[in-house]
């Protein structure tokens, strides 16, 4: 009876760690939309809501240490985080159970991804430099990262924007905001910088 019993202690130990893992980094009391709902009953979304505030503090500690810039650099993050927030709320007009909860998995790991690769949050897994149109002054520096969702940090004509694995029919294909776009092939790439024309690049 004694091993029972303590067995049954240590499986309600287990069961009480396993929630607590999982739960949110909200208020569930205070839900505010589907979006928020749907995280409070789904252990795997929740578990991702938790991972990504402890990135997201990562973030803001990176940008709090920089030596110039630093609270230019907390309020982008801030005001990125309300709109990446607002974003996965309008995931609530999805038409179906199963399309709100992919939406909003979705915008978790493809934040995570921004986070990591804008802030450094992890060392990448490759880095390359690419030539584009012929012109060694015209090139796209990427640096890669093993997130959930693979994720990719570009740098081009002194800015700096972040970008996600897409579905492809061949190669690899990442995609960021307003138009950004790489498709790599070996050593070719094809390039579009926030909806400018697509350029040819290759590794010098």
């Amino acid at each position: 009876m004694i091993i029972v019993r303590i067995a049954a202690i240590g499986a309600a130990v287990c069961l009480c760690a396993a929630a607590q893992a999982a739960s949110p980094s909200f208020d569930c009391a205070k839900a505010q939309s589907d979006a928020e709902a749907l995280i409070c009953q789904d252990e795997a979304l929740a578990t991702l809501d938790g991972r990504l505030a402890d990135r997201l503090a990562a973030a803001q500690q990176s940008a709090e240490g920089r030596d110039t810039g630093a609270q230019e650099a907390v309020d982008e993050l801030q005001a990125s985080q309300r709109g990446w927030l607002a974003g996965r709320d309008d995931c609530g007009t999805a038409g179906t159970a199963d399309d709100l909860r992919a939406c909003v998995e979705f915008a978790y790991l493809r934040r995570e991804g921004q986070l990591v690769a804008r802030y450094g949050l992890e060392a990448p897994s490759a880095a390359a430099t690419y030539e584009c149109e012929g012109d060694p002054a015209n090139a796209v520096v990427v640096s890669f990262y093993d997130t959930e969702l693979p994720s990719a940090r570009v740098g081009y004509g002194g800015e700096v924007a972040t970008a996600s694995l897409a579905p492809s029919g061949s190669g690899s294909r990442y995609e960021g905001d307003s138009g950004l776009s790489l498709w790599l092939k070996g050593n070719d790439m094809r390039f579009a910088w926030r909806g400018g024309e697509e350029m040819n690049c290759t590794t010098p």
